[in-house]
């Protein structure tokens, strides 16, 4: 189950036509602990934002064990590789996790803002991160199809525009998503106007 209830509850019309919606691997199937929706806040869906994990490519790692990690360490104060402390998060920061195979987890449910460690404000934003340091490391193809098909159903389910895809980059001083995902974005765009044509 992509959501965890109905978009149309949040004041999102109910769209007859939409891509067909990506096989994900719910939040139960992962065994995710409950949010701690006193440190979220709701809001609706106007961007898309593209992320990489940043961290090396697992891919003997199941999907599961790598959701259930990153919630872990997304619900604890932690500190990063930069000495910067991390505050606690109410869930996992981003919307849905794409591994090296092309699985897609449910991460934070999409009514809720996810966080970020750096300075941008993604209240309004559907966050997709993509396994992997995407500078060095391969973009799989597998994992590029599943982010055309994630992003072609998010941007038709909440009516996201393409110029308001982007990567988290163009929000924040980082070089996330990197270069290799930087550089689908353009043909992304273009898949969502054709659809949206």
């Amino acid at each position: 189950m992509l959501f965890c209830d109905d978009p149309s509850l949040y004041g999102y019309p109910v769209l007859p036509a939409l891509p067909p919606m990506p096989t994900v691997l719910s939040r139960v199937a992962w065994g995710a602990k409950a949010p701690n929706v006193a440190l979220m806040h709701r809001h609706r869906i106007r961007f898309i934002t593209i992320h990489h994990t940043g961290t090396p490519q697992k891919p003997l790692m199941l999907l599961e064990r790598k959701l259930a990690n990153l919630q872990l360490f997304s619900q604890r104060e932690d500190k990063l590789a930069s000495g910067k402390t991390k505050p606690a998060w109410g869930d996992v920061p981003y919307h849905f996790y794409i591994s090296t195979d092309g699985r897609i987890g449910v991460g934070r449910p999409l009514e809720w803002a996810g966080d970020t460690n750096t300075e941008y404000d993604p209240t309004g934003h559907a966050l997709i991160v993509i396994e992997g340091m995407l500078d060095t490391e391969p973009f799989f193809e597998a994992q590029k199809k599943s982010l055309y098909e994630l992003v072609l159903f998010l941007a038709a389910r909440y009516e996201v525009p393409p110029r308001r895809i982007k990567g988290h980059q163009d929000y924040a001083e980082t070089d996330c998503p990197g270069s290799k995902a930087m550089e689908e974005l353009p043909r992304l765009r273009r898949a969502v106007a054709n659809r949206r044509s």
